[in-house]
């Protein structure tokens, strides 16, 4: 197994949920933190997880330049995972105009729980939620809905949906080759989260969350997880 960060840049956020590419000597108005999805290279997938903004240079997004660099092209992908449907972690997955939604990965089975979405499209006033781009999804053939709390998508993925950071987030867990690679998301996007096992007001359920965390964090020591941190913009990976 191989584990490839598909960093796209720091950003600064700020309480409007705009996010802006970091330069150096920039001040930061409110947040910034790393934009990283995770590629998981098996014997038997391409495994994307989440997938990043909608940001382009040159007329390209930079997710695929990002994966470029590590010399995978966009259609190498077989699976998209999506933890939970914020814009920071789906608008990746590719452009919407009126009436169409050109997809960045059409070769790929892209697996989107059901009841986050329908959740996602109530949120007309969050700006965390991208609503143009969810209210298209329907559009997209290689959607997976998922509607069970906890299963396997292969012999070598499985996930669970444990809430927390939004209503219907979901972790994943992919084993090959003896070892485990855990992608908490946004209920774990840092590695600095395990040292402060306190409860965050900008999510869902920060009671939840907390205690996801200290759980995850004993089964990681016990079992040598690779834990995948989405927004440490300088730890994306350690195994415990």
């Amino acid at each position: 197994m191989k584990i490839i960060p598909i960093k796209e840049g720091n950003y600064a956020v700020n309480k409007k949920k705009e996010f802006t590419l970091l330069k150096e000597g920039d001040k930061i108005e409110y947040s910034k933190m790393a934009i990283q999805p995770f590629l998981v290279v098996t014997e038997n997938d391409h495994i994307l997880l989440d997938t990043g903004l909608h940001f382009s240079h040159l007329q390209e997004p930079l997710i695929f330049q990002s994966l470029q660099k590590e010399n995978i092209q966009p259609e190498q992908i077989t699976k998209v995972l999506l933890s939970h449907l914020h814009k920071d972690h789906a608008d990746g997955l590719g452009q919407v105009n009126e009436h169409s939604f050109h997809c960045n990965f059409p070769a790929a089975q892209i697996y989107i729980q059901q009841r986050e979405l329908d959740f996602a499209l109530q949120q007309h006033q969050n700006p965390s939620y991208n609503i143009p781009l969810l209210e298209k999804l329907h559009l997209l053939p290689n959607i997976v809905w998922m509607n069970d709390d906890k299963g396997q998508i292969t012999d070598e993925i499985s996930f669970e949906v444990t809430g927390g950071h939004s209503p219907f987030h979901q972790s994943f867990r992919i084993r090959a080759n003896g070892e485990t690679a855990f992608y908490g998301a946004d209920n774990l996007p840092l590695k600095s989260y395990l040292k402060m096992p306190i409860a965050y007001k900008t999510d869902y359920d920060g009671k939840k969350a907390k205690e996801l965390r200290l759980q995850w964090e004993k089964s990681a020591i016990a079992e040598h997880w690779f834990v995948l941190f989405y927004h440490d913009m300088k730890t994306p990976v350690v195994q415990f």
